[in-house]
């Protein structure tokens, strides 16, 4: 008999083919203790992109648990996770979800598996080059080569009114004082 389990999406998954040493992997190498999550839904509360998000933050910490490898890294949620910590400061277990979707985006890489967001490398990139340059994001010159290059200028323009709407968007980039050590990083 099969071992079946729902998500909280209401997807259902048999769990024939885990693999349970990997929430294992990931706790050590994210540095952060993912069973502590007791899936309240804060994180996808506060989550500015979880309406894009195949699962919530928590659906992923849930796919890790129960070591469904494959299907974690071949979400698109760990692609569309910007990093900003919004999940991390409203979760009441302070897990640092950005350091769990890095670590997956990470695996993911390192094992091939299928990139379920096309061009978000691209993206990815820009953002590594924009801290490159300046030693942090400059998240509007981020969002314009990443829309120059893939040529798709008006698909999320609802996320940049409302990350300007929120101020999230500076037009002049702030350099930190040091940049030659944050440079050193990309040797």
């Amino acid at each position: 008999m099969k071992k079946v389990f729902y998500l909280d999406s209401g997807e259902t998954i048999e769990l024939g083919d885990s693999d349970f040493r990997f929430a294992s992997e990931v706790r050590q190498r994210s540095g952060t203790d993912l069973n502590t999550c007791y899936h309240c839904w804060c994180c996808a509360g506060g989550c500015p992109f979880a309406d894009a998000m195949d699962y919530t933050p928590n659906g992923v910490i849930r796919l890790v648990q129960l070591g469904l490898k494959k299907k974690a890294l071949e979400c698109s949620t760990i692609w569309l996770c910007v990093g900003c910590h919004t999940c991390s400061t409203v979760c009441p277990m302070g897990i640092d979800m950005s350091a769990i979707m890095d670590t997956l985006r990470q695996m993911a890489l390192e094992e091939g598996a299928s990139v379920a967001e096309p061009d978000i490398l691209n993206f990815h990139k820009e953002v590594l080059n924009s801290i490159e340059h300046y030693g942090r994001t400059h998240k509007l010159e981020i969002m314009l080569r990443y829309k120059i290059r893939t040529r798709d200028w008006f698909s999320d323009m609802d996320v940049g009114i409302k990350m300007l709407a929120k101020r999230k968007l500076d037009l002049m980039p702030s350099k930190v004082n040091d940049i030659e050590e944050i440079r050193k990083i990309f040797l």
